[in-house]
């Protein structure tokens, strides 16, 4: 079986700096942030943090009701991105139903939003009179994959992936598999994330929620800095469309980038603590499927969520790696931890720096945790630069581990 070359033709975005890639790419460069304190979880004891980044200025109002009757917060951001990347792309209507496209779409929840008022009104009612019936399918964990399967009409495979910080970059890891090995000619991939004060409950519950700068969300969160004190929620959702290289040459589609590599594996020791090691034979297998070397990497977008021992096993497996010459940063200062979409998101941040010359400091990074590894660490401002081979990576609970290399064409 040949080989083929996989190349990104659409992106999509919505985000708490941007719903567009050209906004995102601006934000970055002048370091707008989107977090916000959020006065109303004060009405949820024991919630300690206060700090989200919420997504703005989206009217889903306009999408017909008969193709989102079935949708909650999480799949319409989720339809946003992926109808960008899709006119993005100049893919048709017929070519999406063609069978020849498939999608691989996740997010770590369906929408908390809809499960939410389901079991309020469950419980308070202990009836299930009342209950809608599309209720479920709002909430039900692959409800992006199977609203978008059904918006665009795809008749290709659709692969699901709930695998909480590292579904989105598992899905682009898929889409590219599937189309590098011939079993689909382009895929639409990418993942979503809706704001809930649970996804922040769950992270408070284990200490690793950011409290301190409650009343200064400009503070806050500080990715690999001596006084961070934790990670920020946000949401969002990032969709890219993958194709064969050949495809998109013969139809003249403009081409942001080629996926070259990817590698993924599960430390196998820990629910929620990292291991460096198994985080570094991610980056190496990543490596190997690219067949190329440290030296060809112009930079690294981390993980970067904040967290005491997320930062600090992230930086030894990268150091160990990749030594400490290649620029290293996280958008996550921008944005928040997106969760389910966060490696779609990041990877359309990678192909803005690519195509418009720069590299996103680390914001609030003033003083690096002395417990971090010596990276080259972006910091004070974003770098001129023309990275042409950037490597995004990002690591869940469950030890699952991911890393992406793309490579400007």
């Amino acid at each position: 079986m040949s080989l083929r070359r996989v190349v990104i033709t659409g992106v999509g975005v919505a985000s708490p700096i941007g719903n567009s890639l050209a906004a995102v790419s601006l934000a970055l460069r002048e370091g707008r942030h989107g977090i916000a304190t959020q006065p109303s979880w004060n009405a949820h004891g024991n919630l300690a943090t206060r700090l989200a980044a919420p997504v703005r200025d989206l009217d889903f109002s306009t999408y017909p009701r008969r193709k989102t009757r079935t949708m909650g917060r999480v799949a319409l951001l989720s339809v946003h991105a992926s109808d960008q990347a899709v006119a993005d792309a100049g893919l048709t209507p017929e070519q999406l139903a063609s069978g020849d496209v498939g999608l691989a779409y996740g997010s770590t929840h369906g929408s908390s939003s809809e499960l939410e008022e389901f079991c309020r009104t469950l419980f308070r009612n202990e009836s299930l009179q009342g209950l809608p019936s599309t209720s479920y399918l709002k909430f039900m964990s692959h409800t992006c994959a199977a609203n978008l399967a059904l918006y665009y009409g795809i008749t290709g495979r659709i692969m699901t992936t709930c695998s909480a910080c590292v579904s989105s970059s598992q899905a682009i890891g898929y889409g590219y598999e599937a189309v590098k090995y011939g079993f689909q000619e382009a895929m639409i991939c990418g993942g979503a994330e809706e704001l809930h004060f649970t996804h922040a409950g769950v992270f408070d519950i284990l200490y690793a929620t950011s409290s301190t700068y409650n009343d200064h969300p400009e503070l806050s969160p500080r990715p690999f800095d001596a006084r961070r004190d934790g990670l920020v929620i946000g949401e969002g959702a990032g969709t890219v469309v993958l194709e064969t290289y050949d495809r998109a040459a013969a139809r003249g589609a403009h081409v942001y980038a080629e996926v070259i590599g990817y590698g993924t594996n599960c430390d196998g020791r820990h629910m929620t603590n990292p291991s460096a090691e198994g985080m570094a034979g991610a980056i190496r297998l990543c490596l190997k499927d690219a067949g190329t070397s440290i030296d060809a990497i112009d930079y690294v977008n981390a993980h970067g969520t904040a967290t005491e021992l997320g930062d600090i096993a992230e930086s030894a497996a990268s150091f160990q790696v990749l030594g400490d010459k290649v620029p290293f940063s996280s958008t996550k200062g921008y944005t928040g931890h997106t969760l389910g979409a966060c490696g779609s998101l990041e990877a359309a941040f990678c192909l803005a720096m690519m195509r418009d010359g720069f590299i996103a400091a680390n914001r609030n990074l003033d003083e690096v945790d002395p417990r971090c590894a010596p990276l080259n660490y972006v910091r004070g401002g974003p770098r001129e630069a023309r990275p042409r081979t950037i490597m995004t990576n990002n690591f869940a609970f469950g030890g699952m581990n991911t890393s992406l290399l793309l490579r400007a064409v």
